[in-house]
């Protein structure tokens, strides 16, 4: 492929991608396929010698498309906020073209410092205290992470070293491995599965923080457990704090264990990107945020967060006056918990009707043992209209579930 097919090609696709855009809602959700699909459908080897770009793009929709489950479906409702916008797309592209592997400010310096620059332009977004800025005279900033995973352990590494560091510069005699067998880290019971993941890789000790009604953390309970542990001789080091757990959505107290975390748990702190992250080079990703608050503007994204905010309590509404189903949790952002009253079996079977239907897509959680289905607005794209269609939807299939004999 030359520069004058690769501009045409790429005129073709912008229009693909355009076209499946605007037209995925007539795309069944979910997909209607079975695990291992796929490997029937292609070659078991490579081609040896060149394909056409016809042939390949066919194979698109024959191969592909019937495997996609489609997060930007405004009946995807399942899991988070799907990060999707038309500035974004053309920044990945344009990402994918410069190639840069920023691994130090010299491999690219408008990789490393666009990035530390919109870290910066997203913590005055989020009005954060100015010591988390870059351009002031506190040792502030950061690298966009691959996932949020990757955060968590880079965050968890980092606490780790420097509890090692500052308790063996007051017991000289404390190998490594001794103080790595004292190292308690925490976090909410609530809190996703990639915690607990980093602490494994870590090698040091967590323990679950229970939640309160709500779900949430509280700083009474961290304090109790962390006074226990110090008194059997551990020493509390980290505390993963979640904002927006992946069940309920649910805030940890913040406000409140924020001074305990600071005071008493160890930080880190480094001017250099590439100790911020686990891989040594990182992609120009910054570009993505660059185009997207520009071209969406503060008030934008403001609006576009409020939508989904707005959209989430009409579903809320549209659930309360049901009497069959009940809200499960505080509706926080853009996501509800709900269920049928009724037996954990029932909603269950409830959500395997939905999912059998592949018209709209949601996943389930527990909540204090309860099977719990969740309602997250996704898409950029969901209106209310989608929002009635889903519930109306929803309503007919439990309508039929109970209808039968068993119900």
């Amino acid at each position: 492929m030359d520069a004058a097919e690769f501009r045409r090609r790429g005129k073709e696709m912008v229009d693909y991608v355009a076209d499946y855009l605007e037209n995925i809602e007539k795309r069944l959700v979910y997909p209607d396929v079975e695990p291992g699909y796929l490997r029937s459908l292609i070659p078991t080897e490579a081609p040896l010698e060149p394909e056409s770009y016809e042939d390949v793009i066919k194979d698109v929709e024959r191969v592909i498309m019937p495997g996609i489950t489609h997060w930007h479906s405004p009946y995807f409702f399942a899991y988070f906020s799907a990060a999707s916008s038309y500035p974004a797309m053309l920044a990945d592209m344009l990402c994918g073209a410069l190639g840069c592997i920023g691994f130090s400010w010299a491999a690219s310096p408008a990789c490393t410092e666009l990035e530390t620059v919109m870290l910066d332009w997203l913590g005055k977004m989020l009005q954060l205290p100015e010591c988390f800025i870059a351009g002031t005279h506190g040792s502030g900033g950061g690298v966009i992470q691959g996932t949020a995973s990757e955060a968590t352990l880079m965050s968890l590494l980092a606490a780790r070293c420097k509890a090692i560091r500052r308790v063996q510069a007051t017991n000289s005699n404390y190998s490594e491995s001794d103080v790595l067998g004292k190292l308690v880290a925490y976090t909410s019971e609530q809190a996703h599965s990639s915690v607990e993941r980093a602490a494994l890789i870590g090698g040091v000790m967590m323990k679950q923080v229970p939640a309160d009604n709500s779900y949430a953390v509280r700083v009474d309970m961290l304090k109790k457990m962390m006074e226990e542990d110090k008194a059997a001789g551990l020493i509390p080091f980290y505390f993963c704090a979640t904002l927006g757990t992946t069940p309920s959505c649910a805030f940890d107290r913040i406000v409140e264990l924020g001074p305990l975390s600071i005071t008493t748990l160890l930080h880190s702190s480094s001017s250099t990107p590439q100790h911020w992250q686990i891989p040594l080079g990182r992609r120009f990703r910054s570009l993505k945020l660059w185009f997207v608050f520009r071209l969406y503007g503060l008030q934008g994204l403001q609006a576009h967060i409020r939508k989904q905010v707005a959209l989430a309590k009409v579903f809320e509404s549209l659930v309360r006056a049901d009497k069959r189903f009940e809200i499960c949790a505080e509706v926080i952002m853009g996501l509800v918990c709900f269920r049928l009253k009724g037996s954990n079996e029932l909603n269950q079977n409830l959500l395997k009707r939905i999912t059998d239907s592949r018209e709209i897509h949601l996943v389930p959680c527990q909540l204090s043992g309860r099977f719990v289905l969740r309602f997250a607005i996704c898409a950029r794209t969901t209106e209310s209209s989608h929002i009635q269609q889903a519930w109306r939807h929803i309503t007919q299939l439990t309508f039929e579930l109970l209808q039968e004999p068993s119900h």
